[in-house]
């Protein structure tokens, strides 16, 4: 978890002020608004200090990421994010694939909306999924393709499951991480990414009320929102 350690290592501390678990995701008010993707627990899962997290400082928070409870390794992650000022600029990834996908070999860990216009342009594209869809690759098969591919798509959400460092480390081609869970922090490029992509939430009021009444895609966070892009 050294990528974990480094994450949480130097961020500041200041208090929490709310959370909120919703059926897609997490958000934590502290010193920003920080969200995260809930991958979710068997209902007998128990999340520690549960009706006290508000009572704890931000980095205290931020320490549950190191948890094997996804429902907590995800608190810990949206708080990680709360503490951070995302900056980077404005960058259409969807584009950015588009363009520079033509007629090469894309591994994308997570099944991005974009899978159906990449498959006609690309040479080849390998989705891998840990629950696979219809023409999706298992997880198991992260270790035979990305280390073929010329781009590597990877979802942030692989923070939270653990499994961020190995991908990183298979990657020999350009690798993006992204996703609204993604840290918006230099780190990531100290462990192979080249690009990451995330968001700066502007509107915390909305955002946490659209966590918590079930919002899933990330399109209906759009008016809450905003896209960002830092490249190495």
């Amino acid at each position: 978890m050294t990528l974990i350690n480094d994450l949480i290592s130097d961020l500041p501390d200041t208090k929490v002020r709310n959370v909120h678990v919703g059926y897609t995701w997490i958000g934590v008010l502290s010193r920003n608004c920080g969200v995260a993707k809930n991958l979710g627990a068997p209902h007998n899962t128990m999340v520690r200090d549960i009706g006290g997290l508000t009572e704890k400082t931000a980095f205290e928070l931020a320490e549950y990421l190191r948890s094997w409870n996804m429902i907590e390794a995800g608190l810990g992650l949206a708080a990680v994010n709360s503490l951070m000022s995302p900056r980077g600029k404005n960058l259409n990834v969807n584009d950015f694939l588009l363009e520079n996908g033509i007629g090469k070999k894309i591994a994308m860990i997570g099944h991005f909306p974009i899978v159906n216009e990449l498959r006609k342009c690309a040479d080849e594209l390998w989705v891998i999924e840990k629950v696979p869809q219809k023409g999706d690759l298992p997880d198991t098969a992260s270790e035979h393709f990305i280390p073929k591919a010329d781009i590597v798509v990877i979802t942030s959400t692989a923070i939270i499951n653990k499994s961020i460092e190995r991908l990183l480390e298979l990657s020999k081609g350009y690798t993006i991480v992204l996703g609204p869970s993604t840290p918006m922090s230099d780190i990531l490029f100290d462990y192979g990414a080249d690009m990451i992509a995330g968001i700066k939430v502007m509107d915390e009021e909305r955002m946490m009320t659209k966590i918590t009444e079930g919002g899933g895609k990330v399109k209906q966070f759009e008016d809450a929102i905003k896209f960002l892009v830092m490249e190495k």
